[in-house]
């Protein structure tokens, strides 16, 4: 159950992003008379195309460089956990002048560095992870500073009862239905479908609409926003105590769900 959290969480975000720009330059394109289909279709070569080729270039581009200054002995040991994070950096300014998607420039930028072999992912990526927790703690602070305040002000029952939903139904029900003729129990299921935090990601996305300035922006927004908030509650409320119901079960051989 671990590792298909762990895979979900590692894989989902970066293949949503396609999903979300596709839909955006339909809503988008949908405002523009007699441009819709031509409007998507330039979204997708623009967005994940731009980001696709951004992505490779500059990773691979980073991935010579970085063998070649090795061979030189031109890494110190303290500055070897920089060039990841400033190649995310980089993947991401350079798509998005180029008009491209930063997201997916920074996803592709990520799945090549597979290339670079298990020692050297393990020094590199050490500085990109502490990174991105201390940006992801800053977002959290802003998040829960700035962000809640406002929503508590323009609750509405419609924003919560969605953000319930989607935390539940529409979060459970289909990662039930996809486990359907696998070996998992239905206690495991379940356990898998509800630890579906919505975090960074959703925020993210959310950012995204708002910029594209499409009409319901504060509705969609609201409902972002809550069904974060009650995410961190429910989630971080429950984590504990159902990992170790799981794991009692696991370790007592006459328990089965």
């Amino acid at each position: 159950m671990r590792e298909a959290l762990n895979l979900e969480s590692g894989l989902n975000d970066g293949i949503c992003v396609p999903i979300v720009v596709i839909l955006l330059g339909l809503a988008v394109g949908s405002r523009i008379e007699g441009g819709t289909a031509g409007h998507v279709f330039w979204v997708v070569v623009e967005e994940i195309g731009i980001g696709l080729i951004v992505g490779l270039a500059l990773t691979w581009l980073t991935i010579q460089m970085l063998r070649f200054a090795e061979r030189q002995g031109w890494i110190g040991e303290h500055w070897v956990e920089i060039p990841i994070v400033a190649l995310a950096a980089a993947c991401f300014a350079a798509a998005q002048a180029a008009g491209g998607s930063g997201f997916i420039a920074c996803f592709v930028g990520g799945l090549l560095l597979s290339g670079l072999g298990e020692r050297h992912k393990e020094e590199l990526l050490r500085g990109a992870e502490h990174m991105g927790e201390a940006l992801a703690l800053l977002t959290w602070v802003v998040f829960g500073g700035i962000v809640v305040a406002r929503m508590i002000d323009r609750v509405t029952w419609e924003a919560v009862i969605y953000a319930v939903l989607s935390l539940t139904v529409i979060r459970m029900l289909p990662v039930f239905l996809c486990l359907i003729g696998t070996r998992t129990s239905t206690a495991d299921k379940l356990f898998i479908g509800w630890f579906g935090p919505r975090g960074l990601a959703t925020i993210v996305f959310a950012i995204l609409v708002l910029d594209a300035k499409l009409p319901g922006n504060d509705t969609i927004m609201l409902a972002a926003g809550w069904t974060v908030l009650l995410s961190v509650i429910a989630h971080g409320v429950t984590a504990n105590p159902l990992v170790k119901m799981i794991g009692a079960r696991r370790e007592d051989p006459a328990s089965s769900i």
